[in-house]
């Protein structure tokens, strides 16, 4: 009897969670909820105030297909910008040494167009030629710490607009320091106009993300970070 009990109570647990995972609430469908209702009404203000990058859309009806599970990984915000930090420092180093590199090669090359006899000539142009190919090849890596540097600085300030966004906060001057969460979440969703049908996969995010300059939690609100045609 008593073993009957136990049974029934575990199960009432397990009803109880299920019932409570069941009405969690689905981010993805207020969001999107508003933003289409937005779309009907083709306020344009309200849209801007929800997703990052807005798209001509021929929308009569839509529904969502598919929804990935929330996921949450640590703001990835403080790390892009030592990232970016660090490449900007050795941009500045190479520089140096492309500059250094390029003056000895010029060196070289006077000394040549000046060089009084045959032998003078030749030795210097083996000189010439061995600084082309060493110039050559520090500007080629000054190219790619260049480039590096640029995709950084390109990631962290996309990165930076996104939480910005989410949050709402406004100007930050310690907005790249916050440190936290965030959330995010793909959803498939079927757009039905008078072109006909078609699907576009949906990124949302939402960051909460700790303050420790005014000690408190910086709780930012889901966005549409981007519609994503699918062909």
């Amino acid at each position: 009897m008593r073993g009957k009990s136990i049974s029934l109570v575990a199960l009432s647990l397990l009803l109880v969670v299920f019932f409570l995972q069941s009405c969690q609430s689905k981010p993805e469908e207020g969001v999107l909820k508003r933003y289409f209702h937005a779309v009907a009404l083709n306020d344009k203000t309200t849209m801007g105030s929800m997703a990052m990058e807005l798209i001509e859309m021929d929308v009569e009806s839509w529904k969502i297909v598919s929804s990935s599970e929330e996921i949450i990984e640590p703001a990835p915000l403080p790390d892009l910008n030592a990232k970016e930090l660090e490449l900007k420092k050795k941009v500045e180093e190479s520089v140096s040494i492309t500059v250094e590199a390029k003056e000895d090669l010029d060196d070289a090359i006077f000394e040549m167009e000046n060089a009084r006899t045959r032998t003078a000539r030749r030795v210097a142009q083996q000189r010439v030629d061995e600084l082309q190919a060493k110039y050559e090849e520090i500007r080629e890596n000054h190219n790619q710490v260049q480039a590096d540097y640029s995709e950084a600085k390109n990631a962290a300030t996309r990165e930076e607009s996104i939480v910005n966004f989410s949050i709402g906060a406004g100007d930050l001057p310690n907005i790249r320091d916050l440190t936290g969460d965030f959330h995010k979440k793909e959803v498939v969703i079927e757009v039905k106009g008078k072109e006909g049908t078609k699907k576009y996969q949906t990124y949302i995010r939402r960051y909460v993300l700790q303050d420790e300059a005014l000690n408190m939690t910086r709780r930012g609100r889901w966005i549409i970070v981007k519609f994503e045609p699918i062909e």
